[in-house]
């Protein structure tokens, strides 16, 4: 028996990593697009983007993994009636000025009023976290949704989570975010920062 090298798959693959990043690319350079996630994370992430977008994209296995967990989860989902992937996306003014805060909801029941954010992880110890309540609590607030379900799958363990809506100041996160006055947010993001190299505000993590 034979057995050759072959990356026709991983071409398809990158190309369609590639593709997506490509097409959103220009977006990440306005400063008055502000993403969900980055209201969840730190401040500092929303200026670094602006700069040094190209440095986002990322090709790297774990990636590649959890985009095939979403895309098979998502399938399953719209086969029972979600609508998956759906765009949403809010303006607020502040001094004068317009954001758009945009998102991305990975399921959407619309009967039930659900949103159902997906996330891979390479262990379920700490769910769910606080990063991923918070984003799941913003998508709800711009819905004007009740109630959500964060769904972790991991090497170990399938997990489901109901969270319900609680009141929250998007004004708020949207002026700490354009402010840059949360760097970090969370003690552990500057070790897993695509920007952590260039980043002046990074954060070394001891034992």
């Amino acid at each position: 028996m034979s057995i050759k090298s072959s990356q026709k798959i991983i071409e398809i693959l990158y190309s369609i990593q590639k593709k997506e990043f490509e097409e959103h690319v220009e977006e990440m350079s306005k400063p008055n697009i502000v993403y969900v996630t980055e209201l969840t994370a730190c401040s500092h992430k929303y200026v670094l983007r602006q700069k040094f977008s190209e440095l986002i994209f990322s090709f790297e296995p774990n990636i590649i993994l959890g985009s095939l967990i979403h895309r098979g989860l998502e399938d399953i989902l719209e086969a029972e009636g979600y609508k998956r992937e759906v765009p949403v996306q809010k303006e607020i003014n502040i001094d004068g000025s317009k954001y758009t805060i945009k998102g991305r909801v990975d399921a959407l029941n619309e009967e039930e009023q659900i949103v159902v954010e997906i996330k891979s992880a390479r262990s379920s110890q700490g769910t769910p976290h606080p990063h991923h309540i918070l984003q799941l609590q913003i998508y709800l607030e711009m819905l004007g949704y009740k109630k959500g379900i964060l769904v972790y799958i991991t090497p170990d363990r399938m997990l489901e989570y109901t969270i319900e809506y609680t009141p929250i100041d998007l004004k708020n996160y949207l002026i700490e975010t354009i402010n840059d006055l949360k760097h970090p947010r969370w003690h552990w993001e500057c070790k897993y920062c695509i920007f952590n190299r260039i980043c002046p505000y990074r954060v070394e993590q001891t034992q």
